[in-house]
């Protein structure tokens, strides 16, 4: 039997895998990726994919077998999409700070503007709110643990003595998405340099606690 955090890991290597190099696959994921954003996952079927893609139903079938398996292959595309961006905004930072600071940006950043999560949840909330809160754990973990390596390479990187980078990791997932489901408040995150503000006042010093 596959235990919570194996299934954790096992999310997070398939995040982090290169996009499908089979043409037709991502031709699909293209199609599913444009279909979905535009008319919602409840609105969409298999048949629409095929048919937004050009090809036929049996060819996204064979690839992908049924729309649960379609939509989650959407997901992990996207989701190794922003590995990779978050990757490369981080990756020339010469401290732990800056890495915290910049990551946070850029996450919170992604989740808003991306067509699939920020747009969904604006198109069809009803379906991607339980994804993001009670259904959510294995997404939460998967990108807590992600983040968490990135903490620690970091740290390394500086000669930190090791520490525990998970509950920085997870705080930082779950303000990006407080903030996404429910932007208005006292603290203002309308653009990108209250958001580097509020991650180097409340988010950078808790790498020391």
């Amino acid at each position: 039997m596959t235990t919570a955090s194996e299934h954790d890991s096992a999310l997070v290597r398939a995040m982090a895998r290169p996009e499908p190099e089979e043409k037709v696959a991502r031709r699909i994921l293209d199609a599913a990726l444009e279909q979905f954003t535009t008319f919602g996952l409840r609105r969409s079927s298999m048949d629409d994919v095929a048919k937004r893609a050009g090809l036929s139903r049996v060819t996204v079938y064979r690839r992908f077998r049924n729309k649960d398996g379609l939509v989650e292959a959407c997901l992990l595309r996207e989701g190794s999409r922003f590995f990779a961006q978050l990757d490369a905004a981080v990756a020339d930072l010469p401290s732990m700070e800056e890495r915290v600071v910049e990551g946070f940006v850029v996450a919170l950043r992604h989740s808003r503007e991306h067509p699939l999560f920020g747009g969904l949840l604006r198109l069809e909330p009803e379906v991607v709110l339980p994804y993001l809160t009670v259904k959510g754990g294995p997404y939460l973990s998967a990108t807590t643990e992600y983040l968490s390596g990135h903490l620690r390479r970091a740290q390394r990187a500086e000669g930190r003595p090791d520490s525990d980078t998970g509950p920085l990791a997870e705080l930082m997932v779950r303000v990006a998405v407080s903030f996404l489901l429910n932007p208005a408040g006292r603290i203002d995150l309308g653009d990108e340099e209250r958001t580097r503000a509020f991650a180097r006042r409340y988010l950078a010093p808790l790498i020391g606690v």
